[in-house]
């Protein structure tokens, strides 16, 4: 799949996630998509950047 603006490991603590971990989370990501899990990632993404966690 094409990249896009945010995904499961940028919710799950992005540099705090091994790339093994990213991969996985992908792979089941990919396996189970659904409308539903990208408006619940995508509304994750806009509290997860607000408190900026796992950026560091």
């Amino acid at each position: 799949m094409r990249p896009g603006i945010t995904g499961l490991w940028q919710i799950s603590g992005r540099s705090e996630v091994s790339y093994r971990r990213r991969a996985a989370m992908d792979a089941d990501y990919v396996a189970t998509l659904s409308l539903r899990h990208d408006v619940a990632i995508l509304f994750k993404t806009f509290a997860v950047v607000a408190g900026a966690r796992g950026s560091g």
